[in-house]
C-alpha cells in the first residue's frame, strides 16, 4: 500500500499491484480468466480515465469478446494492453494520430499492422487507444482534437509525450504495459514523468511493416512503457525481429531478452553525464540528482562510474539536422493524410505547429534534406565512436525538467513554434540517440520532495538493449520502484 493512500488494502486493486507476466501467470495457473482480467482492467479504466483522459478510443466490448474467444498462449495471455493512437494500427478500428481532421473522417484502418499482429500473438488483449500529441510532435500530450491528458502523479501536470496517454494508463494502473513509440524521446519523455520504464530499441528492431518501411527517416521506433524490466524484456522478444519488406533490421540478439534480466551484467565502465554540457540549456537540478543516485547505486553494484560521455553532445548544431528532418516528414504526413481523405489539407485542418512544421518542410530543398540526414548518420558515428573508446553504457537525466504545467507547451498562431522552444528540455538527452538509432532506457530512480517522478536514462551501442535490460534490471532491484503509486491509482 502507499504510504500516502488513506484507502484501506481492500478498496486497492490486488491484480492492478502485479506486472504483465504476473498476471499472465494467474491465467496460466488457472486462478483467473482473461475475460476475467480484461473486465479488471475495465472497470479501472471506467474509473480512472474520466479524471486522467488517457484513453481516446475506447473498445471495450471488443477486448472483452478477443478475451472470451481465448486469446494466444504467449508470454502475456489475457493480459489488458492499450494502444497508442498513431502506429500499431488495429483492423477494424480508426488510426486517428492526434488529428481532428481523422478524427472526424471516420476512416478505420483495414488490417493489424505488423507490430499489432505480434502483440496479439503475445496473449495481449487491446482495450483501444491511447491520447497523443497531433502526429506525435510534442512531449506533452494535449492535442486540440482530444484534449490533455493528466499526469497521476500531479493532474495539473503534463504526463510527457508524445506517448502520455500510454504512460498516464500505465502509471495509474489502468494496464500492466502498454504500446508506445518514440522518435525523439516519446517512449523515454512519459516513462521519466511518469515513473515507469521506457524502453527505445535499436533502430530496426521491430517492424513497421507493413504500412510502412520506418517512421521519420529511421528516428522513430515502437515498444512499450511498463512497471517493470522483466516485462520491458518480455515484450521486446515477443515484438522484435525482422518482418517481409523491411529495409533494414537490427541484428538478432545471442539470447532471449528476458534471460538478461534474469543474470547479471558483468563490471561495465559506464560514462555518467551529470553536470551542463551544453551552452543554453537548463537542467533542473532534481534531473542530474536522478543521474547521481542511478550512479551511486551502480558503483555499489561493482560497476565503473566516471564522468565522461560523448563529445558530440555538446554541438548545438546537432538539432538543426533533427528538426529538418523531422519537418520533411511531417510535410509528407500531411500529404498521405490529406491524400486518403480525398482532398489537400490546409492550415486549418491541423495545429498551428503541426503547419508551421510543414511549411518548414515543404520549402526544404530536396538536396537540403539529403545533407541533412548525411548530417545524422555523421552524428551516429561521432556518438558510437565514444562507445568504441572503451565505454559500456552512458548513464544520463532522462529529461533535463520534471513534468511541466499543462498548457505551458502550447502553440498559437501567432507563434507557431513556441511549443518547440518550449519543448526542447525534454528532448535534450533523448533525441540525440533516435539520430544515432542506439537503444536507450528511462529508469525511476528518483523523487521530487513534491513527490514528481524523476527517470535516469542508460544508453548502449547499437544492438546491446540486453546490457541496457541487465543494468535497469540491477537498478530496480536495488532502488526498487513497484511500490510506488502516484495519488491517482487504481
Amino acid at each position: 500500500m502507499n504510504p500516502a493512500d488513506p484507502r484501506p488494502p481492500a478498496e486497492i486493486d490486488p491484480i492492478a499491484r502485479l506486472d504483465g507476466l504476473a498476471q499472465a501467470e494467474l491465467v496460466r495457473r488457472g486462478e483467473l480468466t482473461p475475460l476475467e482480467l480484461v473486465d479488471a482492467a475495465i472497470t479501472r479504466a471506467e474509473k480512472l480515465d474520466p479524471v486522467l483522459h488517457a484513453v481516446v478510443l475506447p473498445a471495450f466490448e471488443r477486448a472483452r469478446e478477443q478475451a472470451a474467444a481465448g486469446p494466444p498462449a504467449g508470454p502475456f495471455r489475457g493480459v489488458p494492453f492499450l494502444m497508442k493512437d498513431i502506429g500499431g494500427e488495429e483492423a477494424g478500428l480508426p488510426c486517428w494520430q492526434g488529428m481532428r481532421v481523422l478524427r472526424d473522417a471516420g476512416l478505420r484502418e483495414p488490417r493489424d499492422s505488423y507490430f499489432t499482429e505480434r502483440c496479439r500473438a503475445a496473449g495481449l488483449v487491446s482495450l483501444g487507444r491511447t491520447n497523443t500529441p497531433e502526429l506525435a510532435l510534442l512531449p506533452t500530450t494535449e492535442p486540440e482534437a482530444f484534449g490533455a491528458t493528466r499526469n497521476p502523479w500531479d493532474p495539473e501536470r503534463m504526463p510527457g509525450g508524445s506517448s502520455g496517454g500510454a504512460a498516464a494508463a500505465v502509471a495509474s494502473g489502468m494496464v500492466p504495459l502498454a504500446h508506445a513509440s518514440d522518435g525523439g524521446g516519446s517512449i523515454r519523455i512519459p516513462a521519466a514523468l511518469c515513473g515507469l520504464v521506457g524502453l527505445k530499441p535499436t533502430r530496426g528492431r521491430c517492424s513497421f511493416g507493413p504500412g510502412r518501411g520506418e517512421r521519420w527517416s529511421g528516428f522513430s521506433c515502437e515498444l512499450v512503457v511498463s512497471r517493470s524490466v522483466r516485462d520491458t524484456a518480455a515484450f521486446l522478444d515477443a515484438a522484435a525481429g525482422r518482418m517481409p519488406g523491411d529495409p533494414y533490421t537490427a541484428p538478432p540478439p545471442e539470447r532471449p531478452f528476458l534471460d538478461a534480466v534474469r543474470g547479471g551484467a558483468g563490471r561495465l565502465r559506464i560514462g555518467l553525464l551529470a553536470e551542463p554540457f551544453r551552452e543554453g540549456l537548463e537542467v533542473d537540478p532534481e534531473c542530474f540528482e536522478a543521474a547521481r543516485i542511478a550512479a551511486r547505486a551502480l558503483e555499489e553494484l561493482g560497476h565503473r562510474v566516471e564522468p565522461a560521455w560523448p563529445e558530440a553532445l555538446a554541438d548545438g548544431s546537432i538539432m538543426g539536422s533533427y528538426i529538418t528532418v523531422v519537418a520533411c516528414n511531417v510535410a509528407r504526413a500531411l500529404e498521405a493524410v490529406g491524400s486518403r481523405l480525398g482532398r489537400v489539407l490546409g492550415p486549418d485542418d491541423v495545429e498551428p505547429l503541426t503547419w508551421a512544421i510543414a511549411e518548414r518542410g515543404r520549402a526544404t530543398p530536396v538536396t537540403d534534406f539529403l545533407a541533412a540526414l548525411e548530417g545524422v548518420h555523421a552524428l551516429g558515428r561521432r556518438l558510437e565512436a565514444w562507445w568504441a573508446e572503451g565505454f559500456d553504457l552512458l548513464l544520463s537525466p532522462a529529461t533535463a525538467r520534471p513534468a511541466a504545467p499543462l498548457g505551458e507547451i502550447r502553440s498559437t498562431r501567432e507563434e507557431p513554434f513556441a511549443a518547440f522552444a518550449r519543448a526542447a528540455p525534454y528532448g535534450a538527452f533523448t533525441a540525440p540517440f533516435n539520430q544515432s538509432g542506439q537503444p536507450a532506457i528511462s529508469v525511476p530512480v528518483h523523487w521530487t520532495a513534491s513527490g514528481l517522478p524523476v527517470g535516469a536514462q542508460l544508453v548502449a551501442e547499437q544492438g546491446r538493449e540486453d546490457l541496457l535490460l541487465a543494468v535497469a534490471a540491477e537498478l530496480e532491484r536495488a532502488l526498487p520502484w513497484a511500490d510506488r503509486w502516484p495519488p491517482v491509482h487504481a
